[in-house]
């Protein structure tokens, strides 16, 4: 008996705070993604956001740029050695998790809009099934 009355009468439906984390995370992205997203129309998983020269690259040209670098063995800066195969592969894979998340951040804010009416819409039905209880 003790049990039934430890959780809370007007719990909210798992919906509702999906919903409101969806909203949370997608306001948190306009704060900090913020230049980015003046490029979503162009963020659709074949470019990426280079934030330190407030650009998008192209992911192919970005892995030519990156056999290249190989080739001519130029400076890897991070490494203070020359470029070899391992790092611009493993680049390479994290500027394709990066045009990924991109593509994905610039949804999540396009959706916004249409995110806060379906919360404003559920949180609607549930106040008068709230008050029936």
């Amino acid at each position: 008996m003790c049990l039934l009355f430890s959780t809370p009468l007007y719990a909210q439906s798992p919906s509702i705070q999906e919903l409101k984390a969806k909203i949370f995370d997608a306001r948190a992205l306009q704060q900090t993604f913020a230049k980015g997203l003046q490029f979503c129309n162009e963020l659709n998983g074949t470019n990426f956001y280079f934030a330190p020269r407030d650009r998008v690259l192209d992911l192919e040209e970005f892995h030519r740029s990156l056999t290249s670098l190989v080739k001519q063995q130029v400076l890897n800066p991070e490494k203070k050695r020359p470029w070899s195969e391992q790092d611009a592969t493993d680049r390479w894979a994290q500027v394709q998790q990066e045009a990924a998340k991109d593509k994905a951040n610039c949804q999540l804010v396009a959706t916004l809009p249409d995110l806060e009416k379906q919360l404003a819409q559920l949180q609607k039905t549930a106040a008068p099934a709230d008050q029936k209880n």
